[in-house]
């Protein structure tokens, strides 16, 4: 596949001479290995994507976002459900007002997990279960569509259903600033029939609902639909959503656009 060298570690990596050409590195290991790896990195002057989520710890967050500090180096997070085409569209819709103002947002990712993960259910590596898998996932979109209101409060519960060390589901439910309300159910271990991905939107002048795209706005008493023609299939949507990601990446190491999905984001949302 045209791959001029292979290493099986950073170190080796960054002590041969192709590092010198590389600008970036891309993290896409267990999450226990994210810090170390992370610091090495930005240590040898390369700016670091790192998979979601950030670190197992609120602790190791900030130790990962301070080192990105000091050494003047790009730290992203890849929260790449922020960058699906319909999750992008619908940003715009609500940024415009076109929902009026957004006042609950209901959401849930119900997912089996691939036999490939199983290091997700192992605390020492992962640092949590199904809430740091995809639970952050959902609150992060949600955060990210209202511009980042403040927090205030969270109510939560989790089971172990068929984990012994790790939470396998759970729900939340959490208020924000400005009398918003945001809920989610997240779990590996549900008892139904393949995946299932939703995030609801309303607002006092209209609604909106992803996976598919649906947007519906009150105008003269009657319920409007704004739904953009062009539709995605999931696997396009999935394909699209990693590549803007890496497009916004890449562009952020040149210097030519914002990062999305910053370190410092991240680090807040897990101190949560």
């Amino acid at each position: 596949a045209n791959i001029p060298a292979t290493f099986t570690s950073l170190d080796a990596l960054l002590a041969s001479p192709i590092a010198d050409d590389l600008q970036a590195i891309d993290i896409c290991t267990p999450t226990d290995t994210h810090l170390p790896l992370a610091i090495a990195a930005m240590q040898a002057g390369k700016d670091v994507l790192v998979e979601k989520p950030i670190a197992r710890t609120a602790k190791e967050a900030r130790e990962m976002v301070e080192c990105a500090t000091k050494y003047g180096r790009k730290l992203m997070v890849g929260m790449n459900n922020r960058f699906r085409p319909d999750t992008m569209l619908l940003k715009t819709f609500i940024e415009k007002k076109e929902l009026g103002k957004v006042f609950y947002i209901k959401s849930g990712w119900l997912k089996q997990q691939s036999s490939i993960s199983a290091w997700q259910q192992q605390q020492e590596k992962s640092g949590g279960g199904v809430i740091l898998d995809l639970g952050l996932v959902m609150l992060d979109m949600a955060l990210w569509l209202l511009n980042y209101p403040e927090v205030l409060t969270v109510s939560a519960a989790s089971y172990k259903q068929f984990s012994k060390n790790v939470e396998d589901s759970a729900a939340f439910f959490v208020r924000l600033e400005g009398d918003v309300t945001f809920t989610t159910e997240i779990s590996w271990t549900f008892q139904r029939e393949g995946d299932f991905f939703y995030l609801n939107v309303f607002g006092d002048n209209g609604a909106a609902f992803i996976n598919p795209l649906k947007v519906m706005k009150r105008v003269g008493g009657q319920l409007i639909n704004l739904t953009p023609a062009k539709a995605h299939t999931p696997v396009s949507l999935y394909k699209k959503a990693y590549e803007n990601e890496l497009r916004y990446f890449i562009n952020a190491v040149k210097g030519i656009g914002p990062r999305g999905s910053t370190g410092e984001e991240a680090a807040k949302r897990r101190s949560l």
